[in-house]
């Protein structure tokens, strides 16, 4: 069984190969504020990040600042959100993460995760997107589908639950580092280690992998 003293040389290397696969990896949700961030966050939930990007133009463009998300009609809202799936809930969250906003934050989005957790539709995993993003504020690690897999794999932790891994990964990796880590697994997630058909022979790091070369 692998120490944590081996486990954690070992994540050292994983993190230095992924950045050399991956030297710019950054958050791939467009935005120009953190409201705007915390609203795509919100609805990449179940949905691709590209798709995101298509919705949320014409929808910042419709609907400007916070105030215009809290006041609008909400089956509006839902039909310009429709396309990244569960929109009804999204939709209801946006508008009560808004409503919250506007009522109890000042009109400004939280920048702390005891407040930001508070808010409808937002967890720890869409919160610690918007710390450390838009805040530059790591208060934790962002854990994804593409994470939560790929850390599994790479053997760096055995939990299933989001909140599980995190603590784990936190216990592994330099506080600086957690927003990095977290953007190249996303990347690595899409390009080479995918849910179904990985390409291990192409990853700078299967050789510390357990999982390289193995059935999915």
């Amino acid at each position: 069984m692998e120490s944590f003293a081996k486990k954690k040389e070992r994540a050292k290397k994983i993190f230095d190969g992924l950045e050399k696969m991956y030297p710019k990896a950054t958050c791939a949700l467009r935005h120009h504020n953190a409201w705007e961030l915390l609203v795509s966050t919100i609805l990449s939930a179940q949905c691709t990040d590209k798709r995101v990007n298509m919705v949320t133009p014409p929808l910042f463009e419709k609907l400007p600042n916070i105030e215009a998300f809290a006041k609008c009609d909400i089956t509006a809202l839902e039909t310009m959100v429709k396309s990244t799936g569960f929109y009804h809930n999204k939709a209801k969250n946006i508008q009560g993460a808004a409503i919250k906003i506007m009522k109890k934050f000042n009109g400004k989005v939280p920048d702390n995760m005891r407040d930001l957790i508070t808010l409808p539709g937002v967890a720890r995993k869409t919160a610690n997107v918007v710390l450390s993003v838009w805040f530059k504020k790591n208060e934790g690690v962002v854990v994804d589908t593409h994470v939560k897999r790929i850390t599994n794999r790479l053997g760096l932790t055995k939990e299933q639950n989001p909140e599980k891994i995190e603590k784990d990964l936190m216990k592994l990796f330099e506080q600086n580092d957690w927003d990095t880590f977290s953007h190249m697994l996303v990347h690595h997630g899409r390009a080479l280690c995918t849910a179904h058909k990985t390409k291990c022979d192409q990853c700078l790091i299967n050789n510390i992998c357990p999982s390289a070369g193995k059935s999915i």
